[in-house]
């Protein structure tokens, strides 16, 4: 059977993180698993081994593989999200970062924002306000010849005066989804994706956008720490599933992660990168 076209576009993923991202020391082990963790060495090399590219063994600063990481997740998300248009049609942008306070939802986050940028004190108080997201996908609003293409919809400016979808009555993009990346997760700084997540949720005033994350870390209990829990994540989406339940069932210490791992799925919290174009066109 030929293999879909977003099974493709995982297969690419998969490569240039192998190329870019991915790098593994002299033992053999990639750079997304802790050396001191026999598990965790032996769970990323299984996902690699199933991943099947090369990988490089040059260092590679963390940070950099961070910033790689967040080009190559928005690389596949847009590239599939394009294939999705006829399940969602509309004007759509991915970037890497912005400001939340740049889109219409938080719109009233500038005085905060230019209020905490110039006093050092409020800084302190408000700095979480201040949300910037790995990845942003954002809906353009819609001219009015758009919207009447198929019917007369609107013919007066006396209603749907509010709504920012109308370009005639907002100039700002409509936050769509914050994307959060973790190469790791190694400590509770990997949780500052949850505080994103309240404030997106609390600070808005309009549509909540879609609050994900997405990791390459091949420990299950590590990825639990951040997928357990509901209210401030959707969901938390793994670079390559499949490949980590397989490696995590071939571990001989891995009963109790693999249980992990399945209950994370089958509760909903824990899915993989191909489901998370699907998920943003709801």
């Amino acid at each position: 059977m030929k293999r879909g076209k977003i099974e493709d576009l995982r297969h690419t993923y998969h490569h240039q993180i192998c190329n870019e991202v991915l790098r593994k020391n002299e033992s053999g082990a990639p750079n997304n698993t802790d050396s001191g963790s026999a598990a965790s060495v032996k769970i990323g090399k299984g996902i690699v081994d199933r991943i099947g590219f090369t990988v490089k063994t040059d260092m590679l600063a963390g940070q950099t593989a961070g910033k790689r990481f967040e080009n190559a997740t928005m690389d596949f998300l847009q590239s599939a999200f394009k294939l999705l248009y006829h399940l969602r049609p509309g004007k759509w942008e991915f970037s890497l970062g912005g400001n939340i306070r740049k889109y219409d939802q938080y719109q009233h986050l500038s005085d905060v924002s230019r209020a905490v940028e110039e006093n050092e004190a409020l800084r302190t108080v408000f700095s979480d306000y201040i949300v910037t997201p790995d990845i942003v996908v954002c809906r353009k609003p819609v001219k009015d010849e758009t919207i009447n293409k198929n019917d007369i919809l609107l013919s007066s400016d006396a209603i749907a005066t509010h709504t920012p979808l109308r370009l005639a009555n907002s100039r700002f993009d409509i936050l769509h989804a914050s994307i959060s990346c973790k190469w790791t997760i190694r400590s509770d700084r990997s949780q500052n994706a949850r505080t994103e997540g309240l404030n997106l949720i609390r600070n808005r005033k309009g549509k909540t956008p879609h609050i994900v994350v997405v990791v390459g870390e091949p420990l299950p209990g590590r990825i639990a720490s951040l997928a357990y829990g509901t209210g401030d994540i959707d969901c938390v989406y793994h670079f390559a599933l499949r490949e980590l339940m397989e490696a995590t069932k071939d571990n001989d210490s891995g009963s109790d992660s693999l249980d992990t791992l399945n209950t994370l799925v089958s509760g909903k919290r824990l899915r993989d990168i191909s489901d998370l174009p699907f998920d943003l066109a709801i």
